[in-house]
């Protein structure tokens, strides 16, 4: 079994390079669909892979104010859209899904969405992309805490794929021993102090603490969304390859993918870590290790809220 740390796609230098080719969960510029738990009776008639292309789908028609979680039990994409989509934009995603063998349910919700960059979503840097762990501040300025292998390879981060909505630049970043970086939000008012939960709703955090080994955990990661399983671990040392070795982490049997590096380990209302790297994947299982929050909250005199 090998390791791998979780490093951000397409980074330009080489310590970059080294970091995509050796780590599994920053990866190329893509966003994973959200997933939801039904409450219809199955529909066997479509397919998961029948579901992930209808999902890839609303994705490629790309228009803004939609928003869109897939529901394996009743074959359904759900996609909610806000009062900027029109009706012709309406009709181009029920054809894309419907193309894909899916079904399309269509919700209308009021006012435009807005950006808010909560723990768990994507950030981008360097034609990379990781995951944002949580929102954290010190006195009135607001930042991003999220791994250090992640902020290793840019100084300015963005809120797109095509890099021209700024989140922050840098200020901060450590990386191997620990794993943990910081970056200065651009506009405060875009700081969310919650965890996103790919199903359309958020957990707020309001604190943060130590993990226990038998503790029931969640991660939220920008690639495979919401994520649970349990503390198995405390205080591991995990050895990357190449020089890269991490001390003090958390090791769970939560799973964990390309692109999820640096999103949020939390227990209800607590922050408990940011995810660093490890090995499998989320259709078979497997091993995943994070930087505890409380020690880089620590060492950037920073706190959530």
């Amino acid at each position: 079994m090998t390791f791998k740390r979780f490093a951000p796609l397409g980074s330009i230098s080489r310590r970059a390079r080294l970091i995509a080719a050796t780590s599994g969960l920053i990866t190329a510029v893509a966003l994973a669909a959200p997933t939801a738990v039904a409450q219809a009776a199955p529909d066997t008639t479509v397919t998961k892979a029948e579901l992930a292309d209808a999902s890839s789908a609303v994705r490629g028609a790309d228009i803004a104010g939609t928003a869109w979680y897939t529901e394996a039990k009743t074959g359904k994409v759900v996609v909610t859209v806000d009062s900027t989509v029109s009706a012709a934009e309406i009709a181009k995603i029920k054809k894309s899904v419907t193309d894909s063998g899916a079904k399309a349910d269509i919700n209308r919700t009021e006012g435009k969405f807005n950006k808010l960059i909560a723990g768990g979503q994507a950030i981008y840097a360097g034609g990379g992309r990781c995951s944002l762990g949580f929102n954290v501040r010190s006195g009135s300025t607001y930042y991003a805490l999220t791994a250090g292998h992640c902020t290793e390879i840019g100084s300015t981060w963005y809120t797109n794929s095509g890099q021209t909505s700024v989140l922050g630049s840098r200020a901060g970043t450590s990386f191997p021993t620990n794993d943990y970086g910081l970056i200065r939000h651009s506009n405060s008012a875009n700081a969310d102090g919650r965890v996103y939960l790919y199903n359309g709703s958020y957990q707020d955090i309001t604190s943060a603490g130590n993990a226990y080994v038998g503790q029931s955990v969640k991660r939220s990661g920008s690639t495979t969304g919401l994520r649970s399983g349990s503390v198995t671990g405390l205080n591991a040392t995990v050895n990357y390859g190449g020089g890269d070795v991490v001390y003090g982490m958390i090791q769970t049997n939560v799973c964990a993918e390309p692109g999820d590096s640096g999103g949020s380990l939390f227990a209800g209302s607590t922050a408990l870590g940011l995810t660093s790297g490890g090995s499998g994947n989320c259709s078979t299982g497997g091993t995943t290790f994070f930087q505890p929050v409380t020690e880089a909250l620590s060492a950037y005199g920073v706190s959530v809220f």
